[in-house]
């Protein structure tokens, strides 16, 4: 059937095609026969396209309806829809608890040309809603690769679109703020059924958190390999224990405390403060986690009963949860900060840090009492980066000092954990 896309017949095409010569033309007539002969398929002989076509729309609260082609799961789910500006670390971003009900839409347009590696995995498992992409790579090249993305996403049940407009979705999210969205492969559900399903869910007020926890305590030892250690100076060699509440907490978070010098027991988010001062540790860390700090009041009141008693160091939703328990209020903001391309104001010093963000919700820096200093602030928009207060014993980041994907400019506040530490020690 070469040259034929649509045959009911064989079909006989006369071709007349001039060859030239120096003094005249002359012609040469040849015939074409193309025959179905079972090359084609359906009752209209029409030939498959060797291409996929679209199998899958993104409805969102607005009424929009985008038409893409699936890849990873397949079947219906509902998330908010947030973009992510990072260049690389897919992995490291579909993996991060923090996304935990949510379509994370890449704005870079090239994704999964490296494949996956379960070495930089920062959790055991998925728990985005799905993946946002502009162009799905049709091959991976990389020497730690071992699965494409679309199997990977598939084996976890996780749904993923692409060829889709995201420069448009992208500057909707930016417009008109953070919105709901309904991700179909199902051809039963009509437009109108998405949309409702769209404007039914919300995230807000939902405790995500303790769908991401660990169920019981354990022990983490691992440090950053020494292929990937890129600060080791200046280390104190002694050991510190810290208890490090996971409300969602990445791996390299981990990897970073114990390559500090930290001997690390990892509890749950409901975990009662007064066992952690029985386990008398050094110090605590709160750490990510995705959704509203306000729906988890049981987490606010543990870190209400550790502060001013133990060293404390928040990262993201622990960050949020010490404004919240020193009196502060936290507000949802238009589209949050998602991405390893944010520059932060140190107030201290004045160094400006590229950090990698994740949150929908910040720290209101005129709601918190007297005596907490704000010591960073994104310089995009001014919000509330970073809180200290030397007499109570803490400390905070809003953005993510491990990166994981991003740049490393905050890795030294984990220094700072310890200095802060090594303080109470003397003291004591």
């Amino acid at each position: 059937m070469d040259g034929c896309l649509r045959i009911h017949n064989t079909v006989s095409t006369t071709i007349t095609s001039p060859v030239f010569s120096k003094k005249s033309a002359n012609f040469r007539v040849f015939t074409v026969k193309c025959s179905s002969d079972g090359a084609l398929s359906g009752a209209a002989g029409v030939a498959e396209r060797p291409w996929k076509v679209a199998d899958a729309r993104l409805v969102l609260e607005d009424g929009s309806i985008w038409k893409a082609k699936s890849f990873g799961a397949r079947g219906t789910q509902v998330g908010e829809v947030v973009f992510n500006t990072s260049l690389t670390g897919y992995q490291e971003i579909i993996t991060d608890p923090s996304y935990a009900g949510q379509f994370v839409l890449m704005t870079n347009p090239h994704i999964g040309n490296t494949g996956v590696n379960f070495g930089d995995e920062e959790s055991m498992q998925c728990f985005l809603a799905g993946l946002v992409i502009r162009s799905l790579s049709i091959s991976t090249s990389n020497w730690r690769c071992k699965e494409t993305l679309g199997d990977y996403l598939a084996e976890r049940n996780i749904m993923g679109i692409y060829d889709v407009d995201t420069r448009a979705i992208t500057r909707r999210l930016r417009e008109d703020g953070s919105l709901i969205g309904v991700l179909s492969t199902e051809n039963s559900k009509s437009d109108e059924e998405l949309l409702e399903m769209s404007r039914t869910w919300d995230i807000v007020g939902v405790d995500l958190i303790s769908g991401v926890s660990c169920k019981s305590p354990y022990e983490w030892i691992d440090r950053t390999a020494s292929d990937w250690e890129f600060n080791d100076n200046g280390r104190n060699k002694e050991t510190y224990n810290v208890v490090a509440y996971d409300f969602g907490i990445k791996h390299n978070i981990l990897r970073r405390l114990a390559s500090y010098g930290c001997k690390i027991t990892v509890v749950p988010s409901t975990w009662p403060a007064s066992e952690t001062l029985k386990m008398k540790p050094d110090g605590v860390l709160f750490s990510n986690g995705p959704g509203d700090p306000s729906a988890v009041p049981y987490a606010v009141e543990a870190v209400k009963e550790l502060i001013g008693k133990i060293p404390i160091f928040g990262i993201c939703m622990g960050h949020q949860l010490l404004g919240q328990a020193l009196g502060g209020k936290t507000f949802k903001m238009k589209f949050g900060h998602h991405g390893g391309n944010h520059p932060v104001r140190n107030l201290r010093n004045g160094c400006v840090e590229i950090s990698a963000q994740n949150h929908n919700y910040a720290v209101d820096p005129k709601s918190l009492p007297e005596g907490v200093e704000v010591t960073h602030v994104n310089l995009n928009d001014g919000s509330c980066a970073g809180l200290a207060s030397s007499k109570m014993k803490l400390m905070s980041l809003q953005y993510h000092p491990e990166a994981s994907p991003g740049p490393h400019d905050s890795d030294i506040v984990f220094g700072e954990f310890i200095q802060l530490m090594n303080q109470e020690k003397v003291k004591a």
